[in-house]
């Protein structure tokens, strides 16, 4: 572990606010990273990162130091982006399904974006699909731990995930249609600035002259 690490981990365990505000500064972007992708706004994301920073520093002696700080970190944030996910069930779309919708999900989402656009297709997804697409989809856990984690089936789980690659879908499509539709209209308006010929008349053509 890092010498720099190390002094701001001690010292935060001494609760000095200073390295703790090294701390929060030097892991702002990958933790806000992590808010961004469970959450639906920069408002909600902001809640999330600085619920999870205080648990960080609230459960800083637990940590491990023979383990990655970034991973111990990532977990409590995305623990906390669950936390956020259950006290807004009531305003979360959950379906109890006990099967998954047969819906082919194969070759979805291939699309090549960048990260800022699929990022902003996310955020647009209702909460309860969200939140299992990253789960299941980035973070690597099973349909069986989320169902554990979220409270839900695993057909739940599932059926989730199949709508939420559906709805990112159909976002992908529309952003592709629009963007040939905006080329073909720029290339219509391009091949019609055809060079216009002006020409010129010393006297009125077609009148003979005395």
């Amino acid at each position: 572990m890092e010498e720099k690490l190390l002094q701001l981990l001690d010292g935060c365990l001494k609760n000095d606010r200073h390295s703790q505000k090294l701390l929060y500064q030097e892991y702002y972007n990958f933790a806000m990273s992590i808010c961004l992708r469970y959450t639906s706004n920069q408002y909600e994301a902001s809640e999330v990162l600085n619920d999870g920073f205080f648990k960080a520093f609230m459960n800083l002696s637990r940590y491990d130091r023979n383990r990655p700080f970034k991973a111990w970190l990532g977990k409590i944030i995305r623990n906390a982006s669950i936390d956020y996910y259950r006290a807004n069930l009531k305003t979360a779309l959950l379906e109890d399904l006990d099967k998954a919708e047969a819906v082919e999900t194969e070759n979805l989402i291939e699309n090549k974006l960048s990260y800022e656009d699929l990022l902003a297709m996310v955020q647009t997804l209702p909460h309860s699909y969200r939140v299992v697409f990253n789960l299941y989809e980035i973070d690597g856990y099973t349909h069986e731990e989320i169902a554990e984690i979220l409270g839900i089936s695993t057909g739940t789980s599932r059926s989730n995930l199949c709508k939420a690659k559906h709805k990112l879908q159909e976002m992908i499509n529309f952003k592709s249609d629009k963007k040939r539709k905006d080329n073909y209209n720029n290339l219509k308006i391009v091949a019609t600035k055809k060079p216009v010929t002006i020409r010129f008349f010393n006297k009125i053509p077609g009148k003979d002259e005395k």
